[in-house]
């Protein structure tokens, strides 16, 4: 039955790294992660057992030379703990004569039917790999200084399912489309707009798991570092897989709008085609960065800031998996507080209830930011506390690491304030100062204004914008507007930020309270829609109006009747528009 049982598995084949013999079925599954795991699992070999090497060849030799297979075992040498798994992959390779040969082929045999039905793999090779469920833990260590250690706190707690994605509820909810296209793997090809720390790179990465899990190819290029030849290789490889394997590619682009246009030209027969179906994820409007011929074949999902609500829950998450407990106001902080604390080394660490709502608000919906500032906060607590022990133990007792709202604003180090001075929020807020101003608010324009100085913005800029607002929106019904405007931006330019905030300021409210008129703006635009629609060649200058130099302009009639009007008590009548204009009134903007 035995011998049965290997002929079903197929042949033995020896791995050549590391030496096991496996059915010919699984060798190619196995070599992937012993050649993974090779270099890993030779350092930790020969660090942890310098006789590993001999051991494992003398244990490779032929049939003769098997006599001291089961030293390790039996003996206390220091090769014992470091190859369990290894004699039994020894056995496999063994001779029919040797003593358990045929058991493992039994075993062998066993394997590849529990293969068949959908049983776990062949093992990997003997070496330090990771745990099968290491991967799941999102934060490793006992203590919350080792869970801090490493990637940055945003990285380590993004979310893998949609279950755990956070926000952006009018997008990803329940019964939304794009939901349902996600949960069905049906991956449209999109763009996701939206400011940083909305979700969009960890939105990328649950598709990408989803992906992987029902057999879809999913890369990840960065437009900040990428060239358009490695965008060629992946689109090249795409076709093969597509043609060869029928299998689907998701290509995955950071920062999709420091492409040039005609590097996104790249995309476009792939995309339209279904080659690749592309995900783009910017923070600029699509619309200006992004090809239109690209645009319309791509569905453009918005992505909004997260609201302060789901700004807490975040942070709540990370506290709970930090092992960080929260206090309410009034609550004392004491070990007996925590079980476990009393286990650690470490002295319990607490965070104001109060210092989380803060966060959440200061971080102006940006989740990395948030969790980066608490991390932040966090491990500088924690060393304060270190530096700061041996004094506070004298004469009261410490009861743990405390992170109070300041700690929280230390950790941020100013006030985030989401400003792009070449994006889409630079003229965002100048259209809202704008308007508040022609709306006479004053306290929404020295609002914007502030918004936009203090996220740095140039001032010369903001002047400019107040000195066409000066004449557009004001115009004659303050004729003063204009000459403060100037005077705004000489004092802008004379003496600079963040001096002249005053100076912008004080203008600001001068003209959000000055009377408006757009009398001499709207009698401009009529004039000009005259001229834009005005069919055939454009009227002659009439010849009284016309200046005379020479006597045979003179001759010719031009000056002819013209009167000059000082030299009359009233205003002469003559008429100054064209004959085919006679009687239009700009300033009404009809002819009369």
């Amino acid at each position: 039955m035995e011998g049965a049982g290997a002929q079903q598995a197929g042949p033995l084949v020896r791995c050549p790294v590391c030496l096991w013999e496996l059915p010919a079925a699984y060798i190619n599954s196995h070599l992937d992660g012993c050649l993974q795991d090779s270099e890993a699992g030779r350092g930790g070999e020969a660090e942890r057992s310098p006789q590993a090497p001999s051991k494992k060849m003398r244990l490779s030799g032929p049939p003769g030379e098997s006599s001291e297979e089961e030293e390790p075992e039996g003996g206390s040498g220091p090769a014992a703990p470091v190859f369990p798994l290894f004699h039994k992959g020894r056995a496999a390779a063994a001779p029919p004569g040797t003593p358990g040969a045929g058991a493992h082929r039994g075993a062998a045999a066993a394997a590849a039917r529990g293969q068949e039905r959908g049983a776990s793999p062949a093992p990997a090779c003997p070496g330090p790999a990771a745990s099968p469920g290491s991967h799941a833990a999102v934060l490793s260590g006992e203590t919350v200084a080792q869970k801090l250690e490493g990637k940055p706190l945003a990285d380590k707690l993004r979310p893998g399912t949609l279950g755990d994605y956070v926000g952006q509820d009018q997008v990803l909810g329940e019964q939304t489309l794009l939901r349902s296209l996600l949960e069905a793997d049906e991956i449209p090809s999109l763009v996701l707009w939206g400011p940083p720390g909305c979700g969009k790179t960890t939105l990328a990465h649950i598709i990408a798991s989803n992906s992987k899990k029902n057999g879809t190819r999913f890369v990840t290029l960065s437009a900040t570092s990428a060239k358009t030849n490695d965008v060629r290789d992946v689109i090249k490889q795409a076709e093969n897989e597509k043609r060869l394997l029928k299998r689907k590619t998701i290509l995955f682009i950071d920062e999709i709008h420091r492409f040039n246009k005609s590097q996104q030209d790249t995309f476009l027969p792939h995309v339209e085609c279904g080659t690749v179906t592309l995900i783009g994820a910017t923070t600029e409007n699509p619309s200006f960065q992004v090809n239109s011929a690209l645009l319309s074949r791509c569905r453009v999902i918005v992505l909004e800031k997260l609201s302060v609500e789901a700004m807490e829950t975040i942070l709540m998450r990370a506290i709970r998996s930090l092992g960080i407990r929260v206090l309410v106001q009034d609550e004392q902080h004491t070990d007996s507080a925590n079980g476990s604390s009393s286990k650690r080394s470490e002295s319990p660490v607490y965070i104001e209830e109060k210092a989380v709502s803060t966060l959440a608000y200061l971080c102006d919906g940006d989740a990395r930011t948030g969790l980066n500032g608490l991390q932040l906060a966090v491990q500088a607590r924690l060393t304060a506390g270190k530096t700061s022990h041996q004094a506070s133990t004298q004469g009261c007792s410490v009861d743990g690491v405390f992170i109070t709202e300041d700690h929280v604003k230390e950790g941020l180090q100013r006030s985030h304030i989401l400003y792009d001075r070449a994006g889409e929020e630079h003229y965002n807020c100048i259209s809202a100062l704008h308007k508040s101003m022609r709306g006479s608010d004053e306290n929404a324009s020295l609002y914007w204004l502030a918004r936009m100085l203090e996220g740095g913005e140039d001032p010369l800029y903001v002047a400019r914008r107040l000195v066409r607002f000066a004449s557009e929106d004001i115009g004659l019904g303050d004729p003063l507007a204009l000459t403060q405007a100037v005077a705004a931006y000489q004092g802008c330019h004379f003496i600079g930020m963040p001096e002249c905030e005053v100076i912008l300021a004080q203008c600001v409210v001068y003209f959000a309270r000055a009377p408006k008129s757009i009398e001499v703006y709207s009698a401009y635009s009529n004039v000009k829609a005259c001229l834009r629609n005005h069919q055939g060649p454009l009227p002659p200058v009439p010849l009284h109006l016309r200046n005379a130099p020479t006597r045979l302009m003179k001759d010719l009639g031009y000056g002819k009747d013209y009167k000059y009007n000082p030299m009359y008590k009233e205003p002469a009548e003559q008429e100054y528009l064209p004959e085919a204009l006679k009687g239009v009134d700009f300033f009404k903007g009809r002819k009369t």
